[in-house]
């Protein structure tokens, strides 16, 4: 019954009433007003009863310099996509790169084949930071490998904003493990190749979030097959299962 309250708690939490009382004094009134509807948006929402065939979420990823934001490493950039139920809305995306304002590692600037350049003249994070949450509004997140995009999003919207990062974070193996119940330490290639979606532009945070959001409709789609109807149905079966 605990994990039951977590798990509800955590797909309808609201932010805080403060979202936005510990904004920057720079923030301009267009920001402020945008938040104060965020805030209400988030308060009236709930995707747990929301039909799968209808449920909107904004499925994205990050670059960073590293794994751990509380030691120093910054994101580099951010891709995102918007899902309806299992139609990837390839048009309603987001891409930033990101200034980190500190020197990058050369084995990731190849990784993410981002050059040093870029980063340069890219927008500083609060600015991306912004325009991120302008594009996602109140949507549910959805996010490969989630703990990592959710700790870097939580560090830098708290440093750069002075906001609460509360947005619902949904991690692809929650439907995955309806099907197949050890999913969550595989990579992301190996998920996708296995259903049959294309790998391409690997570490980029767009393609890497537009791989996810097929991912994700893929099993939405295999979830109604089977007679989910819901989140919540779907939750309630993970934790008899526990």
């Amino acid at each position: 019954m605990n994990d039951m309250i977590r798990f509800f708690r955590q797909m309808t939490g609201k932010l805080g009433s403060n979202i936005y009382a510990g904004m920057p004094t720079h923030s301009n009134p267009q920001q402020m007003s945008f938040l104060r509807q965020l805030q209400k948006e988030m308060k009236e929402g709930n995707s747990l009863d929301c039909p799968l065939e209808e449920l909107p979420v904004v499925v994205f990823d990050l670059e960073t310099t590293g794994f751990y934001p509380e030691k120093g490493d910054r994101i580099i950039s951010i891709g995102a996509v918007k899902v309806i139920g299992s139609t990837v809305l390839e048009n309603e995306v987001f891409y930033s790169l990101i200034n980190p304002e500190i020197s990058v590692p050369t084995d990731v600037l190849k990784l993410t084949s981002i050059t040093e350049e870029e980063l340069l003249t890219a927008p500083k994070t609060s600015q991306a930071l912004m325009e991120f949450l302008n594009f996602i509004g109140s949507s549910v997140l959805v996010a490969h490998h989630a703990k990592h995009e959710q700790a870097f999003m939580k560090k830098f919207t708290s440093n750069h904003l002075r906001l609460n990062f509360e947005h619902r974070v949904i991690d692809t193996s929650f439907l995955i493990r309806i099907f197949q119940p050890v999913v969550n330490s595989l990579p992301l290639e190996q998920i996708c190749l296995e259903c049959g979606i294309e790998v391409k532009n690997r570490h980029h945070a767009l393609a890497d979030a537009k791989m996810a959001a097929k991912l994700w409709a893929f099993y939405i789609k295999k979830a109604q097959e089977h007679g989910y109807q819901n989140l919540r149905e779907v939750y309630e079966y993970l934790s008899l299962k526990r």
